[in-house]
């Protein structure tokens, strides 16, 4: 027996590692580094490319993008953004029910590949069906990529766990903070689809890698946990056929009336954005098999829910709204240096690179010496944050008048203050997720924290859809301020809201 639990022993440690990790973690780590690769280096182009109309001969800047306005282009990244945290919640059901987590990742990855290559073609309608592709393909990837990081390790309490999950959020900012630098600078710079084209290549080699080691993955991640029967089967067949009918006849009307415009589009999208995330939140207080404790926590956490929504709301604007500002109003140049207005894209990871690690020390530390503000505290702060950030926004607006621009230094400053704010929010956000998800909706409620994404997003869109012009000084001020009370307010009402947690802090 002791002979035997020494083989075991000399066995795991000649086996190859990922800095003391398992294998597989390697295989994840790089898929998902090209994968937000692709994602950000596409989405550092997708305003521009929504805006661009003919070549500038003055400054020899391209054109060929599709001439939309300011308002539009922010309608259209708001909604995108949305959907690709909307598709979270199908994607983990797809993973759990259909085909398992292995499968859906490796579809996932073609189908954004796939949109990618569809943005490379010229033209409005690949350039639309490109999008819906990657943002569908994304979802899917997204809710089953880092469930197969936790099959990984053995259960909750294995020690390499947490730092698993860490050296995986690397990989998600590393790829983040490239890719602007590459794919922007390329798409427009140069030419807006071998951008696209580069961030499908970006796309190809993340899923190579995947497919290559996807023998060092838990056998886990093959199994389907909860799979239909035949009878769920036809039942969801069945309703998806129908769905997919109805929507081709009413809008094959509309079209055939002469009365389509994209709105019918952006509309249906932004209000099921908004009225989803209601409706599941709806759903689960209603259940009357919650116990009263849970009950309790799922009122609190609306209270986070809420504040997370209007966190979003401005913190996704980094790559709309601040990068118009970027590019009409920002000067490129730095001691010499040109640089492209993609570029702007990269601070958020870099940031959150070199920041993660002294919150996470900050924390530690604080608690140590029972200072460190609790959970409520922690989103209150997130929340004035994010306000600052914009009533900084307002002082560098105001000095770009005319042809004036202002020093790139405002917003690098402006996204260091989102990314503080980020750090305060996001990875909170998702802890305390899991602990007040009642144990009926454990493997969901993480789907419903992307939710607050997507109505934070939503609400941007349905602004701009109603005409309300995004990049004027006053709507800066006021979403400013309203981030700021909703933080004092949640402050303010931390006390009652931490009664509500019971023995969450």
């Amino acid at each position: 027996m002791a002979s035997s639990l020494t083989k075991d022993s000399a066995a795991q440690s000649a086996e190859k590692t990922f800095f003391g990790h398992p294998r597989g973690l390697a295989t994840l780590f790089m898929t998902e580094m090209w994968e937000r690769f692709s994602y950000y280096g596409m989405r550092a182009l997708l305003v521009y490319y929504l805006v661009s109309g003919g070549a500038d001969a003055a400054t020899g800047s391209q054109g060929g993008g599709l001439a939309m306005t300011a308002a539009t282009t922010t309608a259209i990244y708001s909604v995108y953004v949305s959907m690709v945290y909307l598709m979270a919640m199908p994607g983990g059901w797809f993973g759990d029910r259909v085909w398992g987590a292995r499968k859906t990742v490796t579809i996932a990855g073609f189908v954004i590949m796939t949109g990618h290559l569809s943005l490379a073609l010229p033209g409005k309608a690949m350039f639309f069906v490109g999008l819906i592709l990657v943002a569908v393909g994304s979802g899917l990837l997204k809710a089953n990529i880092s469930t197969m990081v936790g099959h990984l390790y053995n259960g909750p309490e294995d020690p390499r766990r947490d730092g698993g999950f860490t050296l995986f959020y690397v990989g998600i900012n590393l790829g983040a903070f490239v890719a602007p630098l590459v794919v922007g600078t390329v798409g427009k710079e140069h030419n807006w689809h071998l951008g696209f084209a580069l961030a499908a290549v970006g796309m190809a080699l993340g899923l190579t890698q995947f497919l290559i080691g996807t023998k060092h993955l838990s056998p886990k991640s093959s199994l389907v946990p909860n799979p239909l029967s035949a009878e769920e089967r036809k039942a969801v067949l069945t309703k998806v056929v129908l769905g997919a009918a109805a929507i081709a006849v009413f809008y094959g009307a509309v079209v055939a009336l002469g009365a389509y415009t994209l709105n019918w589009a952006l509309v249906p999208l932004t209000l099921a954005g908004l009225l989803i995330p209601i409706a599941v939140l709806v759903r689960i207080k209603r259940d009357k098999d919650l116990s009263g404790t849970e009950q309790s926590k799922m009122t609190a956490y609306i209270w986070f829910f809420i504040a997370a929504a209007v966190f979003w709301m401005i913190y996704d604007q980094g790559g709309s709204t601040l990068s118009l500002f970027a590019d009409d109003k920002t000067a490129g140049t730095v001691l010499g240096f040109d640089f492209s207005a993609t570029w702007y894209q990269s601070l958020n990871p870099l940031f959150v690179m070199a920041l993660a690690p002294v919150f996470a020390w900050l924390w530690v530390w604080l608690s140590r010496r029972n200072k460190e503000p609790n959970t409520i505290v922690k989103f209150a702060m997130g929340l004035v944050l994010i306000g600052a950030s914009f009533f900084v926004f307002i002082v560098p607006m105001g000095m770009a008048t005319g042809d004036t621009k202002v020093s790139p230094m405002w917003l690098v400053s402006i996204y260091m203050i989102q990314t503080i704010g980020e750090l305060c929010v996001s990875p909170v956000g998702l802890s305390v997720t899991t602990k007040m998800a009642p144990q009926k909706y454990a493997s969901q409620m993480m789907g419903v924290w992307f939710l607050a994404v997507t109505a934070g997003d939503c609400a941007t869109s349905l602004l701009s859809i109603a005409g309300v012009d995004l990049n004027g000084t006053w709507v800066i001020g006021f979403q400013a301020a309203a981030a700021a009370l909703a933080g004092f307010a949640v402050y303010a009402y931390r006390k009652k809201v931490q009664a509500l947690m019971g023995d969450v802090h």
